[in-house]
């Protein structure tokens, strides 16, 4: 059975899946489209080129007509689980009968989570869905069936992102408007916050937040002007402090919840964009009170196609599990050249390469697929060697990011725990870990943290292969990696792009599919 999936939105993607197994997933930002991008005419073709043949079911996620997920519903819509949640019907797609089917948002979420994780068939599960409106536990029985356990709080993610937008000047007072980006800058300040119990003003204002229903639309940042930290600057202790304590509140409700009432000892699925939240999902990890935690390389509306697609696949045969990839994008389109009068152009030797990076330099790394979901994880990615503050400060430069930003680690998973404690593996850069050297100081956030990306020959071979070069001059394998991007726009994924983006910002060397190129030093 062929299925082909579309997630309509924000973060739109296609994916598809052949008798289990996962052969794209595809997302409308990717090759320098903007953060975030709806579904394109050209993404819609490309994925058409990549079908083996007439997909016997077209799936389409439910969704809203419009931007709020409160607004009137496409299909199945954005919420439930229950009556109405799935439909299957007879349709036509191209002129050709197949069969049409949805399934809400929510139920994206859930199945993302399910279908890529390591529960199997006749286990089950409990599901964590927290995003920026959704935030639930579920049961997932022995047959894949849903049973909603707890709406635990309305719009967490978007109440975790509305702190930062409250305290940044910057964030105009419209009611509706949202930043995606904050919720991401939020998670790096909250490292530099200090220690200490929550002063009354942040225990109001903490309280009022959370105490909301319909955050972005029902609260204008205007409404908050009682609070000292409207416009107090997110670059200020006050607003640091607080929005660690906020995330923090945050946490303690699903927390307490599961604590008290998920006491099965089942494994625990975690999707939605929250997902993404490397502290919590650290917490998850050591609190204790599951024997598993799996979060999927795409935890938000990334997945939402893939997680559409899964749940056609449980309606249609009855399983709901796919062999997969994380390497399951598009293929680098190699549509220009380095000019031989401007680079030096030769193959890839893994110690020549590891040897320009320990010399200080910085170079694009491109091979094979790009990564689904929003972190680069070895194939379309920049990187450096992690010794120095001044390479942390130069990557944030070429990605024109704030300078508190955290550059991430790449690691042979088999040397991890020389330098990093806590959730390892972490094969897709999910969770902080703890620093345990000095001697990597271009990886390591101001509060010892690191959001270490682990790999095996297995996984990854040729980045393997470099790492262990590296590790061979230095005695480390560990590189910065950061991810390879215009400012605002999805992994650049052709020459032409990458050689204007080197140029632009100051890059040193590029590998592209075997092929290493420097620019000829005058």
């Amino acid at each position: 059975m062929l299925i082909l999936s579309f997630k309509e939105g924000h973060d739109g993607a296609v994916a598809a899946i052949e008798d289990g197994q996962l052969l794209f997933s595809m997302e409308a930002e990717k090759d320098s489209y903007p953060r975030y991008d709806r579904l394109t005419a050209e993404l819609l073709l490309r994925a058409a080129d990549r079908l083996p043949r007439h997909p016997d079911v077209v799936a389409v996620g439910g969704w809203v007509k419009g931007w709020h997920s409160v607004e009137p519903p496409s299909r199945t819509g954005y919420f439930g689980i229950g009556p109405g949640s799935v439909t299957d019907e007879p349709g036509r797609f191209f002129g050709r009968e197949t069969r049409i089917f949805s399934s809400t948002h929510e139920r994206s979420h859930i199945m993302t989570a399910y279908g890529l994780g390591p529960v199997a068939m006749g286990e089950p599960a409990y599901c964590l869905v927290w995003e920026g409106n959704i935030g639930s536990f579920y049961r997932i029985d022995e047959r894949g069936e849903v049973t909603h356990l707890k709406h635990v709080l309305t719009d967490p993610g978007n109440k975790y992102a509305y702190m930062f937008a409250l305290a940044d000047p910057k964030f105009p007072d419209l009611p509706g408007h949202f930043r995606f980006q904050d919720a991401g800058k939020q998670m790096a300040l909250t490292g530099f916050a200090e220690q200490g119990a929550v002063l009354p003003e942040e225990k109001e204002l903490i309280e009022f937040l959370l105490a909301q229903d319909g955050i972005v639309l029902g609260l204008a940042k205007g409404d908050v002007k009682w609070s000292p930290y409207h416009n107090v600057g997110v670059l200020s202790q006050e607003y640091k402090n607080i929005a660690a304590k906020f995330s923090d509140a945050i946490f303690a409700r699903f927390y307490d919840y599961a604590a008290q009432n998920l006491t099965e000892g089942l494994p625990l699925l975690i999707s939605g964009g929250c997902g993404l939240n490397c502290e919590w999902n650290r917490r998850w990890a050591e609190c204790g009170l599951f024997p598993q935690v799996f979060v999927p390389p795409c935890p938000n509306d990334s997945g939402s196609a893939l997680g559409t697609a899964i749940d056609a696949q449980l309606h249609h045969t009855g399983t709901a599990h796919v062999s997969w990839d994380v390497y399951a994008g598009e293929e680098f389109v190699e549509d220009a050249t380095f000019d031989p009068a401007v680079y030096d152009v030769r193959p890839l030797e893994d110690a020549a390469v590891a040897r320009f990076l320990e010399q200080g330099n910085v170079i694009a790394w491109v091979q094979g697929r790009y990564e689904m979901g929003p972190r680069a994880l070895g194939n379309r990615s920049i990187l450096a060697a992690p010794f120095t503050r001044e390479t942390h400060e130069r990557l944030n430069t070429i990605k024109q990011r704030e300078g508190y930003r955290p550059i991430a680690p790449i690691c042979l998973e088999s040397d991890a725990h020389q330098w990093f404690s806590g959730a390892i593996p972490d094969p897709h850069m999910l969770y902080f870990s703890d620093v345990r050297t000095d001697a990597l100081p271009a990886v390591t956030h101001v509060d010892g943290s690191a959001r270490t990306q682990t790999i095996t020959p297995e996984q990854n071979p040729q980045m393997a292969r470099l790492l262990t070069a590296f590790r061979e001059i230095t005695g480390y394998s560990v590189l910065c990696n950061t991810s390879l991007n215009y400012s605002g726009r999805g992994f650049i994924n052709r020459t032409s792009d990458l050689i204007g983006y080197g140029e632009k910002h100051g890059l040193d060397g590029y590998l592209v599919n075997g092929t290493f190129a420097t620019r000829r030093r005058s």
